[in-house]
């Protein structure tokens, strides 16, 4: 292949400003061919070979397939519709536009809307190929391909700062790992891990083509970097002016209903190979060795993804996968502190004084509820203290230390792993995408205002402080609205717990069929079941209703860049989703039984329903049901709606399609029936992930299983998040990300809050430090020094003493006195009622235990984070490596064009210019 000869073909596209509006545009290419290249014939639009008409004379797509004579069209039955190709079987689809000519009031105005667009893109360099609405299988939709030839690829290749390939990589790979036999069962294929050679980059230069590795055109940019410069185009192409205002963008013309999809297209089909050889069937190998749940055991194909998919959606599957890899280690110890709890529960002193009739059946306990409710004995809480002493125990306090240890080690590992894939995927030196720093089609839309930029001394839109200021205070105010809307329903389910406690009491006592299960089903459990399941629906309603709102105020706030939008709306969703689901959480860990008064004087909310108690066994057992339901509910709940829902409205779309023969159903056809990924789409997977990583770190004290309940959840997520992007979704548009963005603050964030939550469950939520304080403080028994605990544990209190409001209407066998939990004087003490010595020991205790866990956690915390790098030394050696051979490359190469220069006598050549060429070689050799 003869680049040089091509130079004289090579096109230019400036990006220019408009006199008008200063709006940037893209200019006419004027493109030229190869001898010998063919038309496509009347149903394509292209540059090729001819002039291109200006806009008043120029054909709209549809105008153009009125004009294909019947017997030119092609006969669908003798032409396999299942190619990415255009009808010459030569140039690639890099992307599809479709629209339905509707005739009504607005069919001419996006008639001439799509006429200008499609005028302008031909202007750009792209060429187009129309499918008829009579070819379609509906026979109502008109198909726009776009190919992208490689003038137009390699002047956006450049303007994108795309690196390629300039030599294979000649760095020795790793020591094989001493593990890698035991691991092979989980490897992939090697052709499916490294589809192709690792090779040295540089960014694209036009002027410099003879250094990269072009061995074939058509093939030297992938797929996916072929659709993200269309894209790049089509985001920016103009299609007219309405109300004195520059339009442009095809997110305003979908969104206005001009073209009803834009997307690139998959390869083939996912169950089987395409059947065109110059197809790689990408989409099948993913399908095949990733997308199926029967790989669940297998690595994922990084490369691969990346490749097909882009680095956006492959970093997401890395770090998805590195956090599932990380959960199994978690998983493995959070089961171990749970067997432990399950094999020591018959050795739990407190369980066996509960159910001991001699002492827990001789306690009678004072009413949970006034008037209603009737005095009960201790022991019937036997079998919940019994279940309580799973979580509750002294593995309870190992696995929160452990806890926040291994989150440290999760992001510090993560960030070496992110530092190793930036450099394998060339994102080194990727600041940010310059899609994403760039300004939003939208902002420069709305913002009329402009001012000059420091940096480029050009005229760009912006927002005015003012209009700022006022957008904001809005946007704040719906946030606050809704977040104090949260509370509020939380505040009701709160008093659902109350007001349904002494129905569920009185229900159990006088139901005989429940007699059965009394002691397993206890009122408190009941009702922290029933509060626990309708705080997960109105958390999922309230969900449902915000996500809608928080794009709404976020597009308010019209955001300067794509990257600023994502920011923002990551930060408002996180911030409802927080409160959202760990709002129930933290009521019962930390405010349950906390402040509950004492018989004779309890509090109240409202000054209506009494403050609900914890069970005699602790409040660690209503937290651990509670996070349960919400955690368990909400993977269900996601896993449904990512998985079925996707594959039912497919099946809808697709029903019809079935009665048709395959060749009927075209390429084009298929992607367009699939569902739409979405701009968003990663954020959901991002958001559902967070916010299991805080059910995991912020009350893993009150339920070791949560990891392994997490881990399972990942290994389904990752399969049903693949197989639904594989065969469920459209394909999306590449994007490059050189990290998980923001939601790397967020986590580190969740990380420190960890250390604090879990450490106030231990010490307020669990009875740790009460038993630790009588073990070590008050117990008698030498030999069983924690017999007489729960004894020790419960105040005396006098029937007598009971205000009419509180005291029950029955007391058929006269009991004179109760007990609660609570440390206090008994009735015949001078402080009668007030807290004892007691109290204030293990309040000191409970605090001093907070200080010195926290502070030993962030210690060690720390210390690993100092101690391991952020980046792996072998990648610092290949970075560096990679730096001076390209270095080294471009100045060879400048060094050659100037001895050509010389020797061709170029007066402007000079001998000065050819030493200061040389040394600087010298220069770069000896950095």
């Amino acid at each position: 292949m003869n680049r040089l000869g091509k130079k004289a073909n090579e096109t230019l596209i400036e990006m220019a400003l408009s006199a008008d509006d200063d709006i940037a545009i893209l200019t006419k290419f004027k493109p030229s061919h190869s001898e010998g290249e063919e038309c496509n014939g009347p149903e394509t639009i292209s540059t090729a070979g001819s002039e291109i008409p200006n806009s008043s004379e120029g054909l709209n797509s549809t105008e153009t397939t009125l004009l294909i004579p019947e017997h030119q069209v092609i006969d669908k039955r003798h032409q396999s519709k299942d190619s990415i190709f255009f009808r010459d079987g030569v140039r690639r689809i890099d992307f599809v536009l479709s629209y339905v000519d509707d005739l009504n009031k607005e069919w001419e105005k996006k008639l001439e809307r799509r006429k200008e667009f499609e005028s302008n893109l031909q202007k750009a360099g792209l060429e187009l190929e129309i499918e008829d609405k009579k070819e379609s299988e509906d026979g109502k939709i008109f198909f726009v391909k776009i190919h992208a030839p490689w003038e137009v690829l390699i002047t956006y290749a450049e303007v994108l700062n795309i690196k390629v390939p300039i030599r294979e990589n000649d760095i020795p790979p790793l020591v094989e790992n001493p593990l890698d036999c035991v691991l092979f069962p989980l490897r992939l294929p090697e052709k499916v891990m490294h589809p192709e050679p690792d090779y040295f980059t540089a960014p694209f230069s036009k002027d410099k083509q003879e250094l990269y590795l072009i061995n074939d055109e058509s093939t030297f940019f992938s797929p996916s970097m072929r659709n993200r410069i269309v894209n790049y185009i089509l985001t920016r192409c103009p299609y007219g002016t309405e109300e004195g205002k520059k339009k442009f963008g095809i997110k305003r013309l979908l969104n206005n209903g001009t073209y009803t999809a834009a997307y690139p297209l998959h390869d083939c089909q996912y169950w089987k190979k395409a059947s065109d050889p110059n197809c790689d069937s990408e989409r099948y190998t993913l399908y095949m060795e990733w997308a199926r749940f029967l790989r669940f055991y297998k690595e994922q194909p990084l490369v691969l993804i990346r490749k097909y998919y882009g680095e956006k959606i492959g970093i997401y599957f890395a770090w998805l996968g590195f956090y599932t890899e990380m959960l199994f280690l978690a998983a493995v110890v959070g089961l171990i502190c749970f067997l432990y709890g399950l094999f020591t529960m018959d050795e739990n002193m407190s369980s066996k004084e509960i159910c001991d009739p001699a002492i827990g059946g001789e306690i009678i306990m004072c009413p949970l509820c006034d008037r209603d409710c009737e005095y009960w004995r201790l022991n019937t809480t036997c079998e919940a203290s019994q279940y309580s002493h799973l979580f509750d125990n002294v593995a309870t306090l190992f696995f929160a230390i452990f806890m926040g240890i291994w989150v440290t080690l999760f992001l510090e590992f993560w960030k070496r792993r992110q530092a190793r894939l930036k450099y394998e995927w060339d994102l080194v030196d990727f600041e940010e995408e310059q899609q994403q720093l760039q300004l939003r089609p939208e902002y420069e839309a709305k913002c009329t205002q402009k001012k000059k930029n420091p940096i480029t001394q050009e005229m760009e839109p912006y927002l005015p402080l003012t209009s700022q200021a006022v957008r904001f205070c809005i946007s704040g105010a719906t946030v606050l609205f809704w977040v104090s809307l949260i509370i509020a329903s939380m505040i009701a389910v709160i008093v659902y717990r109350l007001a349904v406690y002494a129905a569920f009491a009185s229900l159990m006592e006088n139901t005989q069929t429940l007699q059965p299960i009394s002691g397993l089903l206890t009122p408190q459990l009941a009702t922290s079941v029933t509060a626990s399941c309708l705080n997960f629906v109105i958390i999922m309603i309230l969900n449902f209703f915000y996500e809608r709102i928080a794009i709404w105020i976020t597009d308010m706030e019209i955001p300067r860049t794509h990257m600023e939008y994502e920011n923002r709306l990551t930060m408002k969703m996180f911030l409802f989703q927080f409160v959202n689901y760990y709002s129930s959480c933290f009521y019962v860990a930390f405010f349950k039984g906390k402040f509950v008064g004492y018989p004779g004087a309890y509090t109240y909310m409202f000054n209506r329903w009494r403050n609900e108690e914890c069970d005699p066994a602790g409040c660690l057992i209503e937290l651990t049901t509670q996070l349960t339901i919400v955690m368990a509910g909400k993977q269900i709940w996601g896993n449904i709606q990512e998985a079925i829902v996707p594959w039912i409205c497919n099946w809808w779309g697709r029903r019809k399609a079935r009665n048709n023969p395959e060749n009927l159903y075209s390429r084009w056809e298929q992607d367009h029936d699939l569902q739409t990924f979405g701009a968003l789409g990663l954020f959901y997977e991002y958001l559902e992930m967070v916010i299991q990583f805080g059910f995991i770190t912020l009350f893993v004290a009150s339920f070791p299983l949560a990891p392994l309940l997490a881990l399972m959840n990942n290994i389904l997520e990752i399969r049903v998040d693949s197989w639904k992007l594989t065969t469920q979704y459209r394909r999306p548009v590449a994007a490059k990300a050189h990290s998980i963005g923001v939601w790397q603050e967020i986590l580190n964030g969740m990380a420190i809050l960890s250390v604090v939550t879990n450490a106030f469950i231990v010490a307020f939520t669990s009875d740790m430090i009460p038993r630790l304080v009588y073990y070590y403080a008050y117990s008698e028994n030498e030999d069983l020094p924690m017999s007489g605990y729960i004894n020790n544990s419960l105040s005396v209190f006098q029937i007598s003493d009971f205000p009419e409001r509180n005291e029950p209407k029955e007391n058929p066998e006269n009991f004179v006195i109760c007990r609660y939990r609570d440390y206090r004087y008994p009735p015949d003490h001078e402080r009668k009622y007030l807290h004892t010595m007691q109290f204030w020991h293990i309040l000191a205790a409970k605090l001093a235990f907070i200080i010195i866990m926290e502070h030993v956690v962030f210690i060690v915390k720390f210390f690993v984070a100092w101690m391991i790098p952020d980046v792996p030394a072998d990648v610092k050696a290949k970075i560096k490596r990679e730096k001076y051979l390209t270095q080294k490359i471009l100045h060879e190469y400048e060094l050659e064009k100037l001895k050509e220069r010389l020797c061709q006598g170029d007066k402007r050549a000079t001998e000065k210019e050819f030493i200061a060429t040389e040394g600087r070689m010298e220069l770069s050799r000896a950095m």
